[in-house]
C-alpha cells in the first residue's frame, strides 16, 4: 500500500485525475476521449468543463464525439478535407465538360466530311466553282477544328495545373488533420487509425506492442513556470521520442503530456528495452532555458507497455497499456511497467495462426 502522502500527491496529478474521472464515467480510454476530459479538468475552457459536467452518468461515445466536434474541430472534423474533395470533383466535372464539348465538335466535323463525301459521290460533273466551295467548306471546318483543338489542349493543361494544386492542398489538409500542431508528431486521430489497424490481421496481433508515456508531475511544472514552459518541455520530450523512432515504430502525442508509440515486429523484451532507453534519455536530458539559463529541474516520464496479443481490441490494448502506465505512477514514477508483469501469463494467441 502506498503511503498517504504518495496517494495525495497522485490525486493532485492532472493525468491521474483524468484517468480516474474517465473510469468513474465508464468512458472508453480512447485518446480523443482523453483530450476532452484533460482539457475539461485543466480548466482552460470553462464552457467545455460545463459541457462535461452536463454529461449523463454513463455517456455514450456519440455524446462524447459531439463535444469533441464542438470544441476540438481540428481533431474531430473532416470538413476541410471534404471541401477540398468537393473542389476536386468540380474540377473533374469541368474537364469532363470540356471533353464532352470537344467530342460534340469533332462529331460535327465528321458529319461535314461525311456529307461532303456523299455530295461528291452524287455529282457527275465537278465545276471549278463547285470544287472551290467544297474545298473552302472543308478547309474552314478543318481550321475551326484545329483551332478548337489548340484551345481544348490549353484549357486541359490549365485544368490539370488546377487539379495538381487542389491535390497538393488536399494532401496538406490530410497531413495537418493527422498532425499535432505543438509537437508535429502524429495526433490522436492518426493514432486511433493506426491502433485499429493492428487488429485487422493475426500478424498485427502477434507482432505489435503499445507503449504509453506520460510526463511526471507535469501540472507542477505548469504551475511553477507557466504553460509556455510546459509546452516547451512537451516539445523537447517529443523531439527525443521522434529521434528514437525507427522504421517499425509509430509515435504520436495522444493528449496533454501523454505520448504513445506503436512498435511493430518486436518481442516484449525488445519493446521494454526501447521504452527503457527512451526513459533514460529523457531523464538525462537537461531542461534549461537557453536565454535565461533557468533550470527547470529533471524531467522524467512514466511508461506502460502491453503486447497486442494480450488484448482483444484496440480499446482493450490502450486500456491495458494505460493500466501499466498507472502502475508506474503508483510505484514512484520514472519507470517502465509491463502489463504482463501485472497479470501473469497472457492468453495463447496462437489461435490466430489460421487468420
Amino acid at each position: 500500500m502506498q503511503p498517504a502522502p504518495a496517494i495525495q500527491e497522485r490525486n493532485t496529478d492532472l493525468a491521474g485525475a483524468v484517468v480516474a474521472m474517465m473510469r468513474r464515467y465508464g468512458v472508453v480510454g480512447l485518446p480523443r476521449n482523453y483530450e476532452i476530459f484533460y482539457e475539461a479538468l485543466s480548466g482552460s475552457n470553462p464552457e467545455l468543463s460545463l459541457a462535461v459536467r452536463g454529461l449523463s452518468r454513463r455517456p455514450t461515445q456519440e455524446e462524447l464525439d459531439k463535444i469533441g466536434r464542438k470544441f476540438f474541430a481540428q481533431n474531430h472534423e473532416e470538413n476541410i478535407v471534404g471541401q477540398a474533395r468537393d473542389v476536386l470533383a468540380n474540377k473533374l466535372e469541368e474537364i469532363a465538360s470540356i471533353l464532352r464539348s470537344e467530342r460534340s465538335h469533332i462529331e460535327k466535323y465528321g458529319r461535314i466530311l461525311d456529307e461532303t463525301t456523299e455530295g461528291l459521290s452524287n455529282i457527275n460533273v465537278l465545276s471549278r466553282e463547285l470544287l472551290q466551295k467544297i474545298v473552302g467548306a472543308v478547309a474552314s471546318a478543318t481550321n475551326s477544328t484545329i483551332d478548337r483543338g489548340k484551345h481544348v489542349a490549353t484549357a486541359l493543361d490549365d485544368k490539370s495545373a488546377e487539379l495538381e494544386n487542389v491535390k497538393s492542398k488536399l494532401e496538406e489538409y490530410k497531413r495537418l488533420a493527422d498532425t499535432d500542431p505543438l509537437t508535429h508528431l502524429w495526433n490522436r486521430r492518426a493514432f486511433d487509425r493506426e491502433l485499429a489497424r493492428i487488429y485487422n490481421s493475426s500478424k498485427g496481433i502477434l507482432f505489435n506492442a503499445l507503449i504509453l508515456a506520460d510526463i511526471d508531475r507535469f501540472k507542477s511544472i505548469n504551475d511553477r513556470f507557466g504553460h509556455p514552459v510546459g509546452d516547451s518541455i512537451i516539445r523537447i520530450v517529443a523531439g527525443i521520442l521522434q529521434s528514437s523512432v525507427q522504421a517499425n515504430m509509430f509515435v504520436a502525442r495522444t493528449g496533454g503530456e501523454e505520448f504513445a508509440l506503436i512498435v511493430e515486429g518486436a518481442s516484449e523484451d525488445t519493446t521494454y528495452e526501447i521504452a527503457e532507453r527512451i526513459r533514460v534519455l529523457i531523464e538525462q536530458t537537461p531542461f534549461r532555458d537557453r536565454k535565461t539559463g533557468t533550470n527547470y529541474g529533471k524531467v522524467t516520464v512514466s511508461m506502460g507497455i502491453c503486447m497486442a496479443s494480450e488484448a482483444n481490441s484496440p480499446e482493450d490494448l490502450y486500456n491495458k497499456a494505460d493500466r501499466a502506465l498507472y502502475r508506474s505512477k503508483l510505484n514512484g514514477r520514472n519507470r517502465v511497467t509491463r502489463y504482463s508483469g501485472m497479470v501473469g501469463r497472457g492468453k495463447d494467441w496462437m489461435l490466430y495462426k489460421t487468420d
